[in-house]
């Protein structure tokens, strides 16, 4: 199997596992706790790894590193970072995995649409629509009736993925002569 395929799947586990941890701790600094979580700051790497899955080896291939960094992802989560005494938590890892599932699959089609544009199109479209599905998915699942502020939450961590995403362009047009496509 190709080390490359498999160091993305990896990578995706690890952003999944990162990012269900984190969105646990708000941002404690200047008056942020109620609009932001450190979640928000790992969860689009995601979108940077489908990408450049998707341009290197296209849709398919780019949705099997989704289906398998999800698998690493909830494996890591349930061992790492689950509490099973705490409904919580429990909605967490639910929130999460439909939220990235559902999102980085629309990511996947969305990409592969616009690919053929200039370079910085496809990441920047798929992965702003993919952020948005993601997030509000996630925070609607993870915290509807809980006393959490997960609508605040959720627009101060999509404002933080938005940016984030348009930041993920330097990375992933650095890494256009890495990860060229596959004939």
């Amino acid at each position: 199997m190709n080390k490359k395929f498999i160091l993305l799947s990896f990578l995706m586990g690890v952003v999944v596992l990162s990012s269900n941890f984190l969105v646990q701790f708000p941002v404690n600094h200047y008056g942020l706790n109620k609009i932001l979580t450190y979640g928000a700051f790992s969860y689009p790497l995601a979108f940077l790894i489908t990408d450049l899955a998707n341009r290197t080896y296209g849709k398919i291939i780019a949705r099997k590193i989704v289906y398998l960094g999800f698998l690493i992802g909830i494996i890591f989560t349930l061992f790492f970072s689950t509490n099973f005494a705490d409904l919580v938590s429990i909605r967490i890892a639910i929130g999460s995995g439909s939220a990235f599932l559902v999102s980085q699959l629309l990511d996947v089609q969305i990409f592969d649409k616009l690919r053929k544009n200039s370079w910085y199109v496809a990441p920047l479209i798929s992965s702003s629509i993919g952020s948005i599905v993601d997030t509000f998915l996630f925070f609607s699942i993870a915290f509807v009736g809980t006393g959490v502020p997960w609508l605040t939450l959720s627009l101060g961590d999509l404002a933080v993925k938005l940016f984030v995403a348009l930041v993920m362009l330097v990375p992933f047009r650095l890494l256009l002569n890495t990860f060229k496509p596959v004939a």
